[in-house]
């Protein structure tokens, strides 16, 4: 598919140390891809005193420091690599499977789910398992993936009172979206099954498994295979 011309990216500057490019505000993949092509541009650019590059949904927010030499150049670079024609094909994702377990105390919401699907609990855990999700952004804490888009039967919104502890590796959804808790933080998204894979480890090699651009499926797994092959040390 050819390049959207229509996705016109906007630069404002965010204080004096950074600088927000903006596309159009929706939820779409290639809004995104469009997104993260900005800022591998960003990152290849060798940007004076650059300190950081955030990819969301449908912004790159760049980070830059104000006193570096040539910083003055910083905001017509991102004018000239906003306004250029994207890249043919975009920048391809890896495909990742994760797998979850979603009995018994690993899916607790998975009944309030079903409630709003208005089917039973089984069906929704096949709805979950039946897509593709791309990976939008990772955030909230390191590690965090957004992913969409979740079968909209299922996409309940954000529980109305968020839990103060949310388990290392659960696996949620909200308002159209799924994700895995890497770490336990508090959350407000439906827990509906636990993964054995570690989303974030600061002592492997590539400490993120997801990034912007990745696909993402789920595969069933019992109880006694997540705990054989659990990464979590209070599995």
């Amino acid at each position: 598919m050819p390049p959207d011309d229509s996705i016109d990216p906007r630069v404002v500057a965010a204080g004096d140390s950074a600088w927000l490019i903006e596309l159009p505000e929706r939820i779409d993949a290639e809004v995104n891809a469009r997104a993260i092509e900005l800022a591998a541009r960003v990152e290849a650019a060798r940007i004076p005193g650059l300190t950081d590059i955030v990819v969301g949904y449908r912004t790159v927010m760049i980070y830059a420091d104000p006193l570096a030499d040539d910083a003055g150049r910083v905001p017509r670079m991102l004018e000239e690599m906003a306004r250029a024609r994207p890249a043919g094909g975009g920048i391809a994702g890896h495909l990742v499977e994760l797998p979850v377990c979603y009995d018994g105390a690993f899916g607790p919401d998975l009944p309030d789910v079903a409630a709003f699907a208005r089917c039973g609990v089984e069906e929704v855990i096949a709805r979950h398992l039946a897509r593709e999700y791309r990976v939008f952004m990772v955030g909230f804490v390191p590690g965090f993936a957004y992913m969409a888009a979740v079968d909209p039967s299922i996409a309940a919104p954000r529980r109305a009172t968020p839990r103060l502890r949310v388990p290392a590796g659960a696996v949620a959804t909200a308002a159209g979206q799924t994700g895995v808790y890497p770490s336990e933080t508090p959350g407000g998204w439906h827990i509906i099954g636990r993964t054995p894979v570690k989303p974030y480890d600061p002592a492997r090699a590539e400490p993120f498994l997801l990034r912007p651009g990745d696909r993402v499926r789920f595969r069933r797994i019992s109880e006694g295979e997540f705990h054989r092959t659990s990464a979590w040390s209070a599995a």
